[in-house]
């Protein structure tokens, strides 16, 4: 699961990075764009968590960015690296016709409106996953495992006070025991299309945010949860900052056709988010 040369051969990199609806730009300013936030903005359990309830700063990130997409579609969208039409999945089939070995995190955050919008974060693995790790048990575990762990850390970092109220300063959720979570996997990547509407509350929230979300700055991280001494102290995969997004600049998605779709590749080869009050409480993992 290396990426191999991906350091000395990043052209590649660096075009998917820029190519998405929506600029790669400064964190500290990017107007209908995406960033990547520091990792010291998430805090994340300690090592020594589980005796004394002390996290840390979130620090370095165990993937690199790789891209961000805001589009739109008349219907859900999902398994969008399954669709060999799709700019990431094509610049990831590019790279491995050319000898390299990359593989892919993706996170599809699909968000119920008039229309369905996803925003979705791309990472990068740089080195091979170590075996018997928390990444590697994740991967290769079954969706119950994943289900349980897959947690996501979210900070406004800028909005309307109703949004920061509703979300708090910074809201943690374990993804597959609030939201729906559909875990997609290939040779070279791992999808998880997350349903925001599969849940009443989540749903709510989200179309509060959605209402100003030309005016919200967001920072989202995705990371595994430790949940022994021996997985501590947390690792953040990596993080996103999506910024003052407009609906209007969101590319329309063209699903593949029959044809071309993919089927899901299983097992994994081995290489490789209160009612707004209360209610939105029972969808956070709060670690003390």
């Amino acid at each position: 699961m290396a990426c191999s040369d991906a350091e000395g051969n990043g052209e590649w990199i660096e075009r998917v990075k820029t190519e998405g609806a929506v600029p790669l730009l400064d964190p500290e300013n990017c107007p209908n764009g995406w960033a990547t936030p520091p990792g010291d903005k998430f805090m994340v359990r300690g090592p020594d968590y589980l005796s004394n309830k002390v996290k840390i700063p979130g620090g370095e990130y165990l993937l690199k960015p790789l891209g961000f997409d805001w589009i739109k579609a008349s219907t859900k969208i999902g398994e969008v690296l399954n669709n060999r039409n799709h700019r990431v999945r094509k610049a990831i089939d590019d790279e491995v016709v050319a000898g390299g070995r990359p593989f892919v995190w993706a996170f599809n955050l699909q968000i119920p409106c008039k229309d369905n919008y996803s925003a979705i974060a791309y990472f990068l693995s740089l080195d091979s996953v170590e075996e018997g790790s928390l990444m590697d048990k994740f991967l290769k575990g079954d969706d119950s495992f994943r289900n349980s762990r897959l947690k996501l850390i979210a900070n406004i970092v800028k909005g309307p006070w109703i949004v920061r109220t509703a979300v708090g300063e910074q809201a943690i959720c374990i993804l597959g025991r609030a939201l729906t979570c559909k875990y997609v996997f290939g040779a070279n990547f791992i999808e998880v299309d997350v349903d925001i509407g599969s849940s009443m509350v989540a749903n709510a929230i989200v179309h509060l945010a959605f209402g100003s979300v030309t005016t919200l700055t967001v920072d989202l991280a995705f990371l595994i949860e430790s949940q022994t001494e021996l997985e501590l102290p947390e690792r953040i995969l990596g993080a996103v900052r999506f910024s003052e997004l407009n609906p209007a600049s969101a590319t329309l998605y063209e699903p593949q056709s029959e044809e071309s779709f993919e089927n899901p590749q299983s097992p994994l080869p081995l290489r490789l988010w209160k009612s707004i009050g209360q209610g939105f409480s029972n969808l956070l993992h709060t670690d003390p």
